[in-house]
């Protein structure tokens, strides 16, 4: 009953998002004939051309926690190397917005060897290895011809490998806080995020930015439950684009923080919802959490 019940929501949910697509099927013609062939999906630009190769460079801070671990841990830092492509252009026929996209890789440090926080026997030390790819998205505004400022979403998919102090977990009465650590140490999860921030860019090839993701690590990863619960966000993340494109339409200069807040906003409140059950709305465990801020400087080329 419950896989009916999965299937049934996961056919409305792509119901939903193609008709939201579908609108903006006029907009998407028009741009083939102006820029040549690229393959666009709503706001997923896949084609590289006039794309720039970009490293980012990033350091922050993190809080790592899970609902039901009665434990604390240590707040450790964190240090994230981003390779990839970023392409900026002009957007709805206007000289002073601009359309943002940074798709990357990504390899990230976050440890407690980093912050120099050292662990305790309830408060534990963790140093997690995380990799994957990701997708920044945005309407910025344009300052001059080398200088803009940038509101983002990014989303990325990743897998992690968090590693708990051997000494602090070996010293701990045994109690249910023993399993659910032992399901994450010294393994690969998968994992997803969602990051929103502000881009400022000065010059042509330097950009200094300032972000606040929320990431999950999944203990199982249960790939029906979370297709569903993907396809949810999806849906709802098309829904949303249909409304910021007539806000566009209306008034262009609205447009980027409009975007940036809804777009966000609706990320955020989806990940708080995680909290307890990772794969929300369906029964699930829930997941280890990170809250990271983020400052960088970012180099394009």
């Amino acid at each position: 009953m419950r896989k009916i019940q999965l299937l049934v929501i996961v056919i409305l949910s792509l119901i939903i998002s193609s008709a939201a697509f579908a609108q903006e099927e006029p907009e998407k013609k028009e741009d083939k004939k102006e820029k040549g062939w690229k393959w666009e999906f709503n706001d997923f630009d896949f084609s590289f051309r006039k794309s720039q190769p970009t490293i980012s460079l990033q350091y922050g801070l993190s809080k790592v926690q899970r609902d039901d671990l009665n434990l604390s841990i240590t707040d450790p830092a964190l240090f994230e190397l981003k390779l990839g492509y970023i392409k900026d252009k002009k957007a709805w026929k206007t000289d002073d917005i601009v359309k943002h996209n940074f798709r990357y890789i990504f390899l990230s440090n976050i440890s407690n060897d980093i912050s120099g926080n050292d662990g305790s026997v309830d408060n534990l030390a963790t140093n997690t290895w995380r990799f994957g790819f990701g997708r920044s998205s945005g309407y910025g505004y344009k300052l001059s011809e080398s200088a803009a400022i940038i509101p983002y979403y990014t989303y990325t998919l990743n897998w992690s490998r968090v590693d708990f102090t051997k000494q602090d977990i070996l010293t701990l009465v045994p109690d249910p806080n023993d399993d659910i650590l032992n399901y994450y140490d010294e393994s690969f999860r998968f994992g997803t995020s969602s990051e929103g921030g502000l881009r400022i860019k000065f010059i042509d090839n330097i950009a200094l930015e300032a972000g606040y993701e929320r990431a999950i690590v999944f203990q199982r990863h249960l790939f029906w439950k979370w297709a569903g619960s993907a396809v949810i966000e999806v849906a709802a993340q098309g829904l949303l684009d249909t409304f910021i494109n007539e806000i566009f339409k209306s008034s262009p200069a609205a447009g980027p923080i409009v975007n940036f807040v809804l777009k966000n906003a609706l990320a955020y409140g989806i990940y708080e919802l995680r909290q307890e059950k990772m794969n929300w709305p369906f029964s699930s465990e829930p997941p280890l959490a990170f809250d990271n801020i983020k400052f960088g400087v970012t180099f394009v080329f």
